[in-house]
């Protein structure tokens, strides 16, 4: 069946974004499973042969839809130039990450990210999409991609290296 070579390899990143989102694995389970069955039933929908963006983009929706249904109220983290904004400009995540000798606190900080970067991250430093995939992920112009990422890399840095709890931000 078409829909189980082109969609189903691609279950795992489906988890990982839904998880990263909800913030729960259990969430993103229920997530994922209805995400796949709006998948498959807009399967005839799709364009082309790349169904990982096509796909993530539907997990992505489903997830907003299911928090807004189960976690009505619940705020999530927004982007705020006065609290996020970084003083050093320099810092650079990637070595910052390579120095960080607990997994746990690179999970913590990108826990710590604002939704709008968070995903940015997740999909392409974790799923390893381009950034036109994500675009089409997200439904945001390249340039936006860029940007989000590049502030959520400056975050990172921010928080694995200016020496606070990582994990009490929140």
């Amino acid at each position: 069946m078409r829909f189980e070579a082109l969609v189903l390899p691609h279950l795992d990143a489906a988890f990982n974004l839904a998880r990263w989102l909800a913030r729960d694995a259990q969430d993103a389970d229920d997530v994922v499973q209805e995400a796949f069955l709006r998948a498959f039933d807009s399967f005839d929908g799709m364009r082309g042969d790349n169904a990982k963006p096509w796909l993530l983009a539907i997990v992505r929706n489903t997830c907003f839809s299911w928090l807004a249904r189960n976690r009505p109220g619940k705020e999530q983290v927004v982007y705020e130039e006065e609290l996020h904004a970084l003083p050093d400009a320099e810092a650079d995540p990637a070595l910052l990450a390579l120095r960080a000798e607990d997994r746990r606190h690179i999970d913590e900080a990108i826990e710590r990210l604002p939704l709008e970067f968070r995903e940015v991250v997740v999909l392409r430093e974790l799923e390893d999409m381009s950034y036109k995939e994500i675009a089409i992920v997200l439904a945001i112009p390249i340039g936006t991609v860029m940007s989000r990422l590049a502030r959520a890399r400056h975050l990172l840095a921010r928080y694995l290296g200016d020496g606070h709890e990582v994990g009490h931000g929140l």
